[in-house]
């Protein structure tokens, strides 16, 4: 790993860090802490959100005119910014402008570092380098998270002026490190440049059926599982099978240590298969965690039996989520035109982040009282998964399901282009008949 790819990693790692130390208790910190009631610190989350998804339709393109290194000392300083607000606000309005700000510069940024990743690795190391990211970001998350919950006080409105104010120093150490990284753009692949400016971006991407339905699968990735970890999920766990508050704690804690530890098995092993074969298994095994959920809140069985499923659903959505990191980013950035980079993933990243707001609207009040329907509709949405990737799968180029194919690394791998056979890889700007991969 180069010294560019270090420094990208660490500040992504400290953003994650200062965000685990915030976002859990903006709900407490509005609704109780400040006395501005819960409809309040129900708008904010919902504030947060949408900040995000009006932001992200636009920064893709300024990423691929500007590059990623402004864009992401610019969301870093926004951020920043909101964050300080946010531990000073006392009123409705201003704690409504700091979680646009905060929701805004976060979000932000997620893209720019994918980008700046893709600029600073060959494509053969980059599974490597987003499942690290990955990786690092969830130690970031649940580190900050524990800190902060140790640190913070409902009670005394200062120990969350001391949260938020981490929070913004993450954000502008991030800042800070990224300006010191030193990164060549990379020069277009012929006819690149053409291809990403004709109908104005998104209409290119639009054109791209492989990346439509790798934006269709994204969406039900995250709606069905990172969009239930604290609302529906939670809510079924409480209601359905009476699991103690203190036990989210374990199972959350579950999660993460498989990750932990699956992360690296499975980068020694993920490049023998194909990416959307992956992700199939994803579906299955996330089915089967949906299906112990269920015995857990709807069998006849002991507490301590329900409370042992539920850890384990817990445990195995985490193993896909480490099968997911090395195998979805990559993609989407082997499915984008070189100077299009940007604005796919800021596609996807404002697909994942319809997909985080929607989740927990539809899945809380269904997980609370709708036990039965909840399980089974999101058993379903995983063996989508399964069926969506496996006919994703048909539509790549073998280089694009499976870059270790490629005997000689090259930067830009197999890139798909509306309106071209399936079967016709780019790597040098000339068209190669290779066969489509199953």
């Amino acid at each position: 790993m180069g010294a560019a790819m270090r420094r990208i990693q660490a500040g992504s790692a400290l953003s994650a860090f200062g965000l685990g130390f915030t976002v859990p208790f903006l709900y407490i910190y509005v609704a109780y802490t400040r006395d501005l009631g819960t409809t309040a610190g129900g708008l904010v989350i919902g504030v947060f959100a949408l900040a995000a998804l009006i932001a992200l339709p636009f920064v893709g393109r300024v990423i691929d005119r500007r590059g990623p290194k402004p864009v992401v000392v610019g969301a870093s300083v926004v951020a920043a910014v909101g964050a300080v607000l946010f531990g000073l606000s006392t009123n409705i309005v201003t704690v409504m402008l700091s979680a646009a700000l905060l929701g805004a510069g976060t979000a932000v940024t997620q893209p720019a570092l994918a980008t700046m990743i893709v600029w600073a690795s060959e494509a053969h190391a980059r599974t490597r380098a987003f499942a690290f990211q990955f990786f690092l970001q969830n130690i970031g998350l649940g580190l900050g998270g524990l800190i902060g919950g140790n640190i913070v006080d409902k009670s005394r409105a200062s120990s969350f002026t001391l949260l938020f104010s981490i929070e913004a120093v993450m954000f502008l150490v991030l800042a800070a490190i990224i300006l010191s990284v030193k990164l060549a753009r990379p020069e277009p692949v012929a006819g690149a440049a053409a291809e990403g400016a004709k109908g104005g971006g998104f209409k290119v991407l639009l054109q791209d059926k492989a990346m439509v339905k790798l934006l269709v699968l994204g969406f039900i990735l995250f709606f069905a599982v990172y969009g239930q970890f604290e609302s529906g999920l939670s809510a079924y766990g409480t209601e359905a099978a009476g699991i103690e508050p203190s036990m989210f704690g374990t199972a959350l804690a579950a999660n993460t240590a498989v990750i932990g530890i699956a992360q690296f098995v499975i980068l020694k092993y993920v490049d023998r298969y194909k990416r959307t074969r992956v992700i199939a298994a994803v579906g299955l095994i996330w089915a089967v965690a949906w299906a112990i959920a269920g015995y857990a809140g709807l069998g006849a069985t002991s507490q301590a039996m329900a409370t042992a499923a539920f850890i384990s659903t817990y445990a195995l959505f985490g193993l896909g989520e480490a099968m997911l990191a090395p195998t979805v980013a990559p993609l989407v950035v082997d499915l984008a035109p070189e100077s299009m980079v940007g604005q796919y993933n800021s596609a996807f990243a404002l697909v994942k982040q319809l997909a985080l707001a929607l989740g927990p609207a539809i899945g809380g009040p269904m997980g609370a009282a709708l036990h039965a329907p909840y399980i089974v509709t999101f058993v379903l949405f995983s063996l989508a998964v399964t069926v969506l990737a496996v006919r994703l799968g048909r539509m790549l180029t073998p280089v694009q399901n499976q870059p270790a194919l490629v005997a000689t690394p090259s930067r830009v791998v197999a890139q798909y282009t509306p309106g071209e056979n399936a079967g016709t890889t780019r790597n040098t700007g000339k068209a190669e008949k290779i066969g489509t991969a199953a």
